[in-house]
């Protein structure tokens, strides 16, 4: 299937150029699943990875719950020499690398030179490498890495890892916008194939469940302090107390239509339309602009609101941003017009990681026609109007053939993308 552009992110013309970037492989690490299979067939029951830390000490915070990924050695995944050179996210990014790679039965060294690149989203990721380096610095006089060295190595090493590892020696790069950072990454994939690639692997992983992270993630004063894995995090609901972290994410192999065809791929679907927008400065008056994002991406799709079958909420878990995202989406489809699902509740919020892992929710959505449901949430909050879906997920009986996928960053970042099946 090949969409026809006529406007780029920002509204602007893009010269008419026929395109279209269809995904054909997903790779994923998730704290209810390691790989797509695992964390699919978690998700659609309705299981959540959410438990308590172990990865260090928490016992001295105020918020003792995340989203671990299971069962992932790094030896199986990760070359013993590669092991003292990387810490845990770009351990599960090779991973989840080789498995969208894999999947989509692509091998990169047949492709022609240059034709695919690497594009990832990161917000948190160099904390854990920073936290080693202070440790070393405190116990061992080490030598001491910046903070800014620290997150300056992550960008590098986790897309130019996975650049390394497969050959793939085009377009390479990292986007920064938190949340919304997985869509962002997707949507620059996107502009990488307009201007000639064949192939990138985009989307992104997160990892900052260590000390020096953790105190970072406390400071914003959004996470839930509840020990109740199952009443943690309630987005939408009216017992919404904040969101716990999460780590992991996943990956997609993102295509030109027309080389996908010619090699016979497997698509799940077509990323068909995104915008991006920034919310004004707070105090400033002006106001939130998550719809506009929501509104300009399914314009880019040709799509019109009626048209989505589902939409894959950011779900911040306060009730002031629950109710801002409800209006927004009200405002879009009209109150309870559309279904509207946070799966991220069995994951927690997975900051550069949890809008790929929507974005691949949603394809896999349009493949099973199911819409996974938002688990923990028993009494949906009057002022949030959104059909939210819970309990179980919903079957569509077919009829599911376009998603919209949202995510918001802390900053005011807004993303949204509009995924169809082909």
């Amino acid at each position: 299937m090949t969409t026809t552009i006529t406007r780029d992110e920002t509204g602007g013309r893009t010269g008419g150029r026929t395109a279209g970037a269809v995904v054909t492989g997903i790779g994923v690490a998730a704290p209810n699943g390691l790989g797509v299979k695992a964390w699919w067939d978690a998700t659609l029951r309705g299981e959540s990875g959410i438990g308590p830390l172990t990865r260090f000490d928490a016992t001295g915070y105020p918020a003792r719950l995340a989203g671990e990924v299971p069962g992932f050695v790094d030896e199986e995944h990760i070359s013993s020499r590669l092991l003292p050179q990387t810490d845990r996210v770009t351990r599960l990014s090779l991973a989840a690398a080789k498995e969208a790679l894999d999947d989509a039965a692509v091998d990169p060294a047949r492709l022609p030179e240059y034709a695919a690149g690497v594009v990832t989203a990161s917000s948190a990721g160099g904390f854990e490498f920073g936290q080693r380096e202070l440790e070393l610095l405190w116990s061992k006089g080490g030598a001491y890495v910046s903070a800014y060295q620290s997150f300056a190595w992550f960008y590098a090493v986790n897309s130019g890892q996975i650049s390394i590892k497969h050959g793939l020696r085009g377009a390479s790069g990292v986007v920064v916008s938190e949340q919304a950072g997985g869509l962002d990454a997707v949507a620059h994939a996107r502009r990488q194939l307009r201007k000639g690639a064949s192939l990138v692997v985009t989307g992104g992983l997160e990892s900052a469940v260590c000390p020096w992270g953790w105190a970072a993630y406390m400071a914003s004063g959004e996470l839930s302090t509840c020990d109740d894995p199952a009443r943690a995090y309630l987005p939408f609901d009216e017992d919404a107390s904040g969101h716990v972290v999460g780590e992991g994410g996943a990956l997609l192999i993102l295509e030109d239509a027309e080389a996908a065809r010619a090699r016979g791929a497997r698509v799940y679907g077509t990323v068909a339309g995104y915008a991006a927008t920034f919310d004004p400065a707070p105090g400033s008056g002006g106001a939130p602009r998550l719809a506009d994002a929501a509104r300009l991406a399914l314009a880019d799709a040709g799509v019109r609101p009626e048209e989505v079958g589902v939409v894959f909420a950011d779900a911040a878990g306060t009730r002031a941003a629950d109710r801002a995202e409800a209006g927004a989406i009200a405002a879009v489809f009209g109150p309870h017009g559309v279904p509207v699902t946070a799966p991220k509740t069995m994951t927690g919020r997975l900051s550069a990681g949890g809008a790929s892992l929507d974005l691949a929710a949603a394809l896999l959505s349009l493949r099973d026609q199911v819409v996974p449901p938002t688990t923990g949430v028993t009494r949906p909050a009057a002022d949030c109007p959104v059909d939210l879906v819970t309990g179980g997920a919903r079957r569509t009986g077919g009829s599911l053939r376009t998603a919209l996928v949202l995510a918001r960053g802390r900053g005011g970042f807004n993303a949204a993308t509009v995924v169809r099946a082909v």
